[in-house]
């Protein structure tokens, strides 16, 4: 079949354009008149050159779903084998007219059709509702073999609470380009689901990428009167307080999450729950510093997780670390404002939590009230093992170096028999200033379960206003300064407690 005969084919049948509807077509609004000179970009490229339909609409149709970067089109045929495409080019248009036109999206299939169709959502992002198209989207994408979903550039799309749903081929890109949005705010929202936003469910082998952006929307969220306010003695008011996660990734594995900009989400940014080789790569969060529980990228019970040159600001931790995590290394990140990056709270209503080998290294935090941190509650147990600071600087931070085995959030909590057990934490490196109201190093240890093997090498920390330097806290804290840091660190316990409960880190 050849290639101009497949796409007046493919347009006739997607749209049913007559000679006769053309004719009207032209003689319509804008949006119909490109919709026939579409058609002919494909019949004759020099008619629709004199006739003025812009290359840059040209392409914003193709992208949608018949090719991906509009200069470099491609083409498969629909009879070929898969396995071995006829790829062809489209020809170009010169730009010449910019015609407004309605947003589209759809699911470009490597190897076969590209699907557009039903699944068109309008782009205009804050009034129209465009959750059954992209479900449709996906849905199609979903079934083929290095497929793209694209968010096109340049438009907005406002989507529901959604589950998007795997397991799905090999090598599925989610590009997003344009801007994606939730409802704004609870009285938008179902009121069976108000936890989380957009969810991928056992998901393998997928990309979530592009230039775009992702606006959670979440200030509504932030003034709803349980929230921590403020006002006079920071009270708040009962009532509704589930706030949405806005990108979660459950039971998935190698996954890739790179370049997007990611703002102001009702809770967490991004949480990952029981996934296994996770890469994120590039990424800028976004949100005020009071808006509350905004971690910037959340894992829990996952595994082998790369996170690199990223910037995070945000009201809470940038990362956060939870239980069942190992194997996670954390580089070239700029934190800040923000809570830190954190290892916690673990060991929550008695819980058993495990965390081993987490490395956190070349990394900047600036005007935050902690710097790397490890918390855990009262009466919990399990381990936080083999934790590596290495590099990073701290801008202003008030507590840059912060175990807290005493967390918690309200004054009723007490000392308990139990702890989960902190031991072999290094911190080389550790330079910058800090804020005066806290000492710049604070270990604070469980009185029945003691930190061990805690070790410090080339700390340097300043007050970043004044000249006093305020000593360092310990509490119950066994470890060794193996360089003179400033300030000197002579508070830690030497050798190794009497009695270590080897068996919780045995039963991690």
């Amino acid at each position: 079949m050849p290639l101009a005969k497949y796409y007046c084919d493919y347009c006739d049948k997607q749209f049913q354009d007559t000679p006769s509807a053309r004719k009207r077509h032209l003689q319509g609004s804008q949006h119909q008149r490109a919709k026939a000179m579409w058609y002919d970009s494909f019949r004759d490229p020099n008619r629709v050159q004199k006739e003025g339909f812009g290359k840059a609409v040209c392409n914003r149709f193709l992208r949608t779903g018949l090719c991906h970067y509009g200069d470099s089109c491609k083409y498969f045929h629909p009879k070929q084998n898969i396995q071995n495409p006829n790829i062809q080019s489209i020809p170009s248009v010169n730009f010449s007219e910019n015609v407004h036109l309605p947003a589209m999206f759809g699911a470009q299939l490597t190897g076969g059709h590209s699907v557009t169709g039903n699944m068109v959502g309008d782009g205009m992002g804050i009034s129209s509702d465009d959750t059954q198209a992209f479900k449709m989207a996906w849905d199609a994408a979903c079934q083929v073999e290095s497929a793209i979903l694209l968010v096109p550039n340049g438009y907005s799309f406002m989507i529901q609470s959604t589950i998007f749903t795997g397991p799905c081929q090999n090598k599925f890109v989610f590009q997003i380009d344009g801007t994606l949005m939730p409802p704004d705010g609870p009285g938008s929202w179902p009121q069976s689901n108000k936890r989380q936003w957009l969810v991928f469910y056992r998901i393998n082998g997928m990309s979530l990428q592009g230039g775009g952006l992702i606006d959670g929307r979440g200030e509504k969220w932030w003034n709803l009167p349980c929230k921590p306010h403020k006002g006079i003695n920071g009270t708040t008011l009962p009532g509704p307080c589930d706030s949405p996660v806005a990108i979660r990734f459950f039971m998935s594995s190698n996954l890739t999450v790179q370049g997007l900009k990611i703002q102001n989400s009702p809770q967490f940014h991004f949480r990952f729950d029981g996934c296994s080789r996770v890469h994120i790569d590039g990424l800028t969060i976004n949100s005020p510093p009071l808006s509350p529980n905004t971690d910037g990228i959340h894992i829990e019970n996952t595994d082998s997780v790369e996170i690199y040159n990223s910037v995070i600001s945000n009201g809470d931790d940038c990362i956060s670390i939870g239980t069942g995590c190992y194997n996670v290394e954390i580089n070239n990140i700029t934190c800040g404002p923000s809570h830190g990056i954190s290892i916690g709270s673990l060991g929550n209503h008695n819980s058993r939590a495990c965390v081993s080998n987490i490395t956190v290294t070349n990394s900047v935090i600036k005007h935050s009230d902690n710097g790397v941190r490890i918390k855990t509650w009262p009466g919990g147990s399990g381990s936080v093992s083999k934790v590596t600071f290495n590099n990073v600087h701290m801008d202003t931070v008030r507590n840059p170096i912060i175990i807290d085995q005493f967390y918690c959030l309200t004054k009723a909590c007490t000392n308990a028999t139990s702890a989960v057990f902190v031991t072999d934490i290094s911190y080389t490196n550790i330079k910058g200033t800090y804020d005066m109201r806290s000492p710049p190093i604070h270990f604070g240890c469980s009185d029945p379960v003691p930190c061990t093997n805690i070790t410090l090498s080339d700390v340097e920390l300043l007050p970043a206003q004044g000249e006093i330097v305020l000593d360092p806290y310990c509490w119950n804290a066994y470890g060794t300064s193996q360089t003179l840091s400033i300030p000197p660190v002579f508070c830690l316990l030497e050798g190794m407690p009497r009695s270590v409960p080897q068996n919780d880190i045995d039963q991690c």
